[in-house]
């Protein structure tokens, strides 16, 4: 229980706060039945009371209201537990158990009796702008499913643990998106958008940390959002447009390469052509020409020769 108590220095020291544990109930069923019958008998005896005079009347009277009133007593101890929703027990302010089993319980009268749903539950965090690693800003967003594990800590350690999980969430989200790049940039270092499944391990491992003092569970979380901000997307979709170009015209490049080594190579083997450095320098230059030109080539004949 999130409470502090005096230490002998004078100092507040925290107490740890308490673990789930299954309260005590019986059948609601045979207290309901219960209750129903001492209803009627103590009706019944403050009919018959009416009738009477004298002192038997007093105790009549008097049995009939403790009869009641033990009804009232069996009638507020049933308690309905829903499938997914458990029920925290609590005494005059301590903690006495939670109840998840389904149906119909009864448990002492005097105990307040806390909902705590304990369903899974989809969270999306709202769109948060901020910086990558290398200072660009971006929109970020995700969606964690999660659940009440513990409903002791859900209910005693924090004031809201849904609010608490919706905090945190942002919180994680926010300081993932500050540590790794938007993009790698080929570089290989872990980024945003080329390591995702990496990304969102790292995020459920931290809110899991965050959150677990509230009793919660993280069951998974993904990113939802991943984008520039507008004041440069333009820029970047330059940016990486330019980098594609490179990259596609590096891949041209050494394909055309390794296309012109295989062709000298069979020629020599074959012993189709001699060629000296000289020839051979043309013939690399205009391989390389028609294989790397974004353009078709237009043929031409050569009547003459190389020399003249």
């Amino acid at each position: 229980m999130a409470a502090e108590v005096l230490t002998t220095e004078g100092n507040q020291a925290p107490v740890q706060p308490v673990s789930e544990y299954p309260a005590r109930f019986t059948s609601g069923l045979q207290m309901l039945v219960l209750g129903v019958v001492d209803v009627l008998v103590g009706a019944g005896v403050l009919v018959v009371a009416s009738h009477e005079t004298g002192g038997l009347r007093v105790g009549l009277i008097v049995l009939g209201v403790l009869m009641l009133l033990a009804s009232w007593a069996l009638f507020r101890g049933l308690t309905a537990v829903v499938p997914g929703r458990a029920r925290v027990v609590q005494l005059f302010g301590r903690y006495r158990g939670t109840i998840r089993d389904a149906g119909l319980k009864w448990v002492n009268p005097f105990t307040d009796r806390i909902e705590v749903s304990t369903r899974i539950r989809n969270l999306e965090s709202a769109q948060a702008k901020v910086n990558d690693a290398d200072g660009n800003p971006i929109e970020i967003a995700a969606v964690v499913v999660w659940e009440v594990r513990d409903t002791a800590n859900a209910i005693y350690s924090v004031d809201d643990y849904a609010k608490f999980v919706a905090i945190q969430t942002e919180t994680a989200v926010r300081h993932i998106a500050g540590n790794y790049p938007y993009d790698s940039r080929g570089s290989g270092a872990l980024s945003l958008r080329d390591n995702a499944d990496e990304i969102t391990q790292r995020l459920s491992a931290e809110l899991t940390d965050r959150v677990k003092s509230a009793g919660v569970h993280i069951i998974e979380t993904r990113l939802t959002r991943l984008s520039y901000a507008p004041e440069i997307a333009q820029a970047m979709l330059r940016q990486q447009q330019a980098s594609a170009v490179v990259g596609a015209r590096q891949r041209i490049v050494e394909g055309a390469v390794g296309m012109v080594k295989l062709a000298l190579e069979r020629l020599e083997d074959e012993g189709v052509v001699e060629l000296d450095e000289e020839r051979k320098a043309a013939m690399v230059s205009n391989l390389l020409v028609v294989l790397c030109s974004e353009q078709a080539t237009q043929q031409v004949v050569n009547t003459g020769s190389l020399y003249s």
